[in-house]
This record gives structure tokens, C-alpha cells and sequence, in this order.
């Protein structure tokens, strides 16, 4: 009773005008970044870190959660009409979904999807409601050197599956720890690679180097890439309804879909392509007409749109309860808890509980919102792909420039703002990931402090980190994490070839 207790007091704050403002707003640009190609939330959050300055951290986190649910909702839109995946996330929804397009069930596909994406939502609104307690309960029995290897294990396990490899996500980490060892050391008091520069001495900002990666850098991707043509927007002709033996045919795959992304999400190397591949897979072998895979079952876009929903969902479980980031849109969201100076992890739920809560009544509401802005504004929707991209590119790379010159007036922060911009534009070119860098940025400094508490503990043995046994078996996954594809990678093809 405890735990509802404490959600209607979030209901109580989530439910004031000015929150419930927030998070419409938050849901209508989440949906419409999520429909144009190329964007997402991630890049949206990051150009909106500088409010984080001027607005109450719970009405910032009301919004940029809107964004996220709202960006899993619009994406969608594109892979159905377009079959241009706006995410990763949606690529599998873009396999059966334009085929449904294609044969004059648009609506019909967009109707499953934004519904489907409605019960995955609170499926997995509801599974962060009555599993952040019990996860803060146990984090709390954490020492120094149990957290260390916990953030190990987040830095392997992030670092591998938001790379291409091991080595560029490891090579994408250390630069962000670089990073953030930047200024004032807090235990030593000595300066650390500021290079002279005063600017320096209280490190780099991080929402400096989030806007930098995450808008100048990926705007500048998206502006070299060539433009392959007129790409075709398929009218959505049909009802946006959904027949009888539609509901029939998809009421389960939501559900499905919901129950395996929910918990991958929450995994520290889940995301949300795992979880949609799975669904698809899973919804064809279960299909009673499997023949319509490949030229439009509706089964293959509710099972993934449900799986991709609620794994944005789950991602906020390990990121309110222990601060770690699962996702280049959760390690953004962490940087603006640092601006803040807030920090998510076991303590977050006593020091601010009306932030958590409010935070997580709002995305039951704004699931509701979701659910009534998508369907009947799909016309609005569909003109949005028609923005000029020059128009829209420069748009974003003026308000990054603004927003993050109002933040201290910097010229200094100003050039490290395009020279990191610059860095993730060659990041992306030769495929190196970016989620890693502002992750090592965060916790590479929290790392650092917990390494050195535990080795003060124990009087500078090493032994400290596998003597505990929770420690232990975390660190034995990070090597797993970190050897086991290239191990299984090799003995692969052998066992196959065998069989």
C-alpha cells in the first residue's frame, strides 16, 4: 500500500497545470521528432538540456520522459509510411508495416501500433511503479567496492552493445572518462588536464558535450548523408480503425511484446532492437496465418511496437534505481539529473521522492495523451515529413548554439561545443558509438570515487573487490560480458559447420 500511497501523491504533483502542460508538450514534440527521419530522442533531449537551468527539475524530467514515450510512438509513423526507420527500434515495425501500407491498410497498421505502443507503455509504467522499491531496496546493501563492479559491469556491457565492437564502444568510453577527469580533482584538490585554461578548472559541462554529440555532431551526419531521391509517403487511405479480426489477431502480440521487452529494456545491455527482433520472430512461429509474413501481417507490427514501447519503459528502472544508463536517450536523461545536482541511483527515491513519483504518474497520463494525439492528428503527422531538411537542420544546429552559449556566456564553452560536435560527426563516420562517451563522463568520475573509498577500506589490498561476493560475481559477468562474443564468435561457425 506503500507504493500506492506514494503514486498518488505523484498523481497529486504530475496532475498540475503546469506539469500536465509539460508533458503535452513533451508527448507532441517526443511524436513528432520520433516521425522525421534521422532524429530522435536522444538528439531532442540533449538540445533541450539547457532549460534544465531555468525549470523545476521535476517539471524537466516530465517533459523529457514525454519526449522519449513520444519518439517510441512517432517512429512508427515513418517505418509504416515511409519504411524509413526513425530508430533502430522501429526497423523491425517498418518490415510488415509498409507492406500493410502498400496494400491499402495504412490506418489499420498505425492503429495497432499506437495502441499496442498504449499497452506496452503501461505495462511498462506499471513495472517501474512496483519494481523501482525492491531494486532500491537491494542497491542499498551496496558498498564502494560492489558499486565499482556494478559500473564495470555497465561499462562492458553498454560499451559492447552500443558499439559495432568491443573495442570502439571501449574507445568511445575512455574518451568520456577523459572527459570528465577534466578540473579540479575532488579528493587531491590538484588540477587535471585543464591546460592552463581557468575555464577548465570546474571540468567541462556535460550538457556542453551532450549537445555537442548528440545535436551539432549528429546534425552534421545527417546533413553529409546523400539524399537517394524523393522518397514516397504513402497515403493512409483506409479507416484508422481496426477491424474485428485485427483486434483478434493482435491483442495478444501486445502483450507478448510487452512482457519480453519490459524486462530486456531494464538489462544493463538490453535495449531496444533485441527485444522487436524477438517479438518478430516470435509472432511469426506463433501466427496461425505465417504466410503473411513478409507482405503485411498485422502481428509483425504489434508484437515489436509493443516490445519497442516497453522497453523504453524499462530502461528508467536501472537509471532511477541505480543511476546506471542503459540507452544513448537514459545516458542524456543522466546528464541532466548532474546538472541538477541530483544523483539517481538508491538514495534518489529518500532524497526526492516527489521527482520519482511525479515523474512516474506523468507517464501514465502522458501514455493516454499518446494514445489521443496519435491516431486522429496522423494527417498532421504525415505533412511533418515534408520539412525541407536544410531548413530543419539548420533550425537545430542555431538552437544548440544558443541555448548552449545562454548557459554560462562562455566563448571558451562555445569552441568546445563545435570541437566535440566535430568529434561526433567523425564518431559516427567511421562508426564509433557516442552513448559511451557521455556514460564515462558521468560514471567514470563516480567510479574513480568508489574505487579509491574501497581501497581505503581495506588499506590498499585489491583483494576487497573479490573477497565480497556480490562484487565478485559482478565483476566475473563484466569479463564474461567483455570475452564471451568474441569466444562465441569463434566456435560458432565450427559447432554449425558440425551440425
Amino acid at each position: 500500500m506503500d507504493t500506492l500511497g506514494q503514486l498518488m501523491q505523484g498523481f497529486a504533483i504530475a496532475l498540475t497545470p503546469i506539469n500536465l502542460m509539460w508533458c503535452l508538450v513533451g508527448v507532441a514534440v517526443g511524436t513528432a521528432i520520433g516521425v522525421l527521419p534521422g532524429l530522435g530522442p536522444a538528439l531532442t533531449i540533449a538540445l533541450l538540456l539547457p532549460i534544465t537551468t531555468k525549470v523545476d527539475p521535476t517539471a524537466a524530467f516530465i517533459l523529457f520522459a514525454g519526449i522519449y514515450y513520444g519518439a517510441m510512438y512517432g517512429g512508427s509513423t515513418t517505418s509504416i509510411l515511409l519504411n524509413t526507420p526513425g530508430e533502430s527500434a522501429t526497423i523491425v515495425t517498418s518490415l510488415e508495416g509498409n507492406k500493410m501500407a502498400k496494400r491499402g491498410r495504412a490506418g489499420a497498421a498505425l492503429a495497432t501500433a499506437a495502441i499496442g505502443s498504449f499497452v506496452a507503455g503501461t505495462i511498462g509504467t506499471i513495472g517501474i511503479t512496483f519494481m523501482a522499491e525492491p531494486v532500491v531496496a537491494f542497491a542499498l546493501k551496496f558498498g564502494p567496492a560492489e558499486y565499482f563492479s556494478l559500473m564495470m559491469l555497465s561499462f562492458v556491457t553498454v560499451a559492447a552493445v552500443l558499439g559495432s565492437s568491443a573495442i570502439r564502444g571501449m574507445t568511445a568510453l575512455f574518451v568520456g572518462m577523459f572527459l570528465g577527469m577534466i578540473g579540479v580533482d575532488n579528493q587531491s584538490g590538484q588540477l587535471r588536464f585543464t591546460f592552463g585554461l581557468t575555464e577548465l578548472y570546474d571540468g567541462i559541462n556535460v550538457i556542453i558535450v551532450a549537445v555537442g554529440l548528440f545535436a551539432i555532431g549528429e546534425t552534421l551526419w545527417l546533413a553529409a548523408q546523400p539524399k537517394g531521391g524523393n522518397d514516397e509517403v504513402i497515403k493512409v487511405t483506409d479507416s484508422v480503425m481496426m477491424s474485428r479480426e485485427d483486434w483478434k489477431r493482435s491483442w495478444k502480440p501486445w502483450l507478448r511484446g510487452s512482457f519480453i521487452g519490459f524486462p530486456i529494456g531494464a538489462m544493463p545491455a538490453g535495449g531496444a532492437e533485441i527485444p522487436t527482433f524477438l517479438s518478430y520472430s516470435l509472432e511469426k512461429k506463433l501466427s496461425s496465418k505465417p504466410e503473411e509474413f513478409g507482405h503485411g501481417a498485422i502481428e509483425g507490427v504489434a508484437g515489436p511496437e509493443a516490445a519497442n514501447n516497453a522497453s523504453a519503459a524499462g530502461v528508467l528502472v536501472p537509471m532511477l534505481a541505480l543511476g546506471l544508463p542503459t540507452s544513448a536517450t537514459a545516458a542524456i536523461m543522466l546528464s541532466a539529473f548532474q546538472s541538477y545536482g541530483i544523483n539517481p541511483g538508491p538514495q534518489l527515491l529518500q532524497s526526492n521522492p516527489q521527482l520519482v513519483w511525479g515523474l512516474i504518474a506523468s507517464l501514465y497520463i502522458g501514455n493516454v495523451m499518446l494514445l489521443v494525439l496519435n491516431l486522429p492528428l496522423v494527417g498532421l503527422w504525415v505533412k511533418m515529413l515534408k520539412i525541407p531538411a536544410p531548413l530543419l537542420y539548420g533550425g537545430i544546429l542555431i538552437f544548440a548554439t544558443v541555448g548552449s552559449y545562454g548557459i554560462s556566456r562562455s566563448v571558451v564553452d562555445l569552441v568546445l561545443l563545435y570541437l566535440i560536435g566535430i568529434m561526433g560527426f567523425f564518431m559516427r563516420k567511421f562508426d564509433f558509438p557516442t552513448a559511451p562517451v557521455i556514460i564515462g563522463m558521468i560514471l567514470g568520475p563516480l567510479a574513480e570515487m568508489n574505487f579509491r573509498q574501497a581501497m581505503t577500506i581495506s588499506q590498499g589490498s585489491w583483494w576487497i573487490f573479490v573477497e565480497k561476493p556480490l562484487s565478485l560475481l559482478l565483476l566475473v559477468l563484466a569479463v564474461i560480458a567483455l570475452v564471451g562474443p568474441a569466444i562465441w564468435a569463434k566456435f560458432r561457425p565450427r559447432t554449425t559447420q558440425e551440425a
